[in-house]
């Protein structure tokens, strides 16, 4: 008698075994929960793709220095900036004033054009007409810049101070004049330490 007692208790055992590893185990939204494994689809330890570089073994490629004349590569400021010649060193002489001399016109009216000719370096001229300041602080640039002078009949006195000398040499400008019929009356250059002045006189008839 214990012998079938003791079979009937090993086989309800057996079965509840069986039937507690059939039934899959279930989170807090129902969902069933996959046993995990060591192989690819192991939700603890993922695929590995063994085709992916190891970051750690991965060389750095070589960085181009684009400022290396070397590489053949300038930026676009070097390339402006070798268009222009060297700022003439600053001498004594260009402390004076400068004449730029005088031309004549029937018109009514001129234009001048300057620019910054040697290295554009922050030059700024004061600008008068007959004493009139019309231009108080003009930086000079890379590009001419037209300006507009209407004339008094006789004499036209324009004057160009340099107000510094930018970053190196003297105050340098090149200036062309044009007058009503677009024909080119004059063209100049001055250099000149801060202070001095480049005067130009333009008679209308």
């Amino acid at each position: 008698m214990k012998n079938i007692s003791l079979s009937l208790v090993l086989l309800l055992f057996a079965l509840n075994f069986i039937q507690a590893q059939e039934i899959p185990s279930t989170n807090n939204t129902g969902g069933s929960i996959k046993p995990a494994t060591s192989g690819s689809n192991s939700i603890f330890l993922p695929r590995v793709d063994n085709e992916v570089e190891d970051i750690f073994m991965k060389k750095e490629e070589p960085k181009i220095n684009m400022r290396q004349d070397k590489n053949g590569l300038l930026t676009e400021g070097d390339r402006v900036a070798a268009e222009w010649k060297a700022d003439k060193k600053a001498k004594s002489e260009y402390a004076k004033d400068q004449y730029l001399g005088d031309v004549k016109t029937s018109g009514k009216f001129v234009e001048l054009y300057c620019r910054d000719h040697e290295f554009v370096d922050g030059d700024r001229v004061k600008i008068t007409v007959n004493g009139e300041v019309i231009f108080n602080n003009l930086a000079l640039t890379g590009s001419y810049r037209p300006i507009l002078v209407t004339l008094q009949s006789g004499f036209n006195t324009i004057e160009f101070e340099a107000l510094n000398q930018g970053l190196s040499g003297p105050n340098t400008a090149m200036l062309k004049v044009f007058g009503e019929d677009g024909q080119e009356l004059v063209s100049k250059e001055w250099n000149l330490l801060t202070g001095a002045k480049a005067s130009l006189m333009v008679v209308k008839q």
